[in-house]
């Protein structure tokens, strides 16, 4: 009996992971617009549901494309839930003294309707 040597496997690299998830992204990129550009069409030519259903697919595609820019938003969201409640506040603030001012102009109106 003689001794046989066991062929070695070559070491392999690992597979390039980023190239990998790069092709996956610009698939996601891709599905994306035709999704958006579909819901376009079909919104176009009258088909409402349809339309839709691909619209808000083509919008959670670009959403998991765009996961730190959403992320970013996120964090971002109380500021600026806070500066439109700053406004809305003004605004409220505004129409209240136009509601006394109105009041009182009419008053003024009404006492020169009766004294004349």
């Amino acid at each position: 009996m003689g001794l046989t040597q066991v062929p070695r496997k070559e070491s392999r690299s690992p597979v390039d992971v980023s190239t990998s998830q790069a092709d996956c992204i610009e698939w996601v990129k891709y599905a994306a617009c035709g999704s958006l550009i579909a819901s376009g069409v079909l919104l176009l030519t009258g088909q409402r549901r349809a339309g839709l259903v691909a619209a808000v697919s083509g919008a959670a595609l670009a959403m998991l494309d765009q996961q730190d820019l959403l992320s970013a938003w996120w964090k971002q969201l109380p500021g600026y839930v806070d500066q439109v409640q700053h406004l809305v506040d003004q605004v409220q603030n505004t129409v209240e003294e136009v509601a006394v001012r109105r009041e009182s102009l009419r008053q003024v109106l009404n006492k020169a309707e009766n004294a004349g």
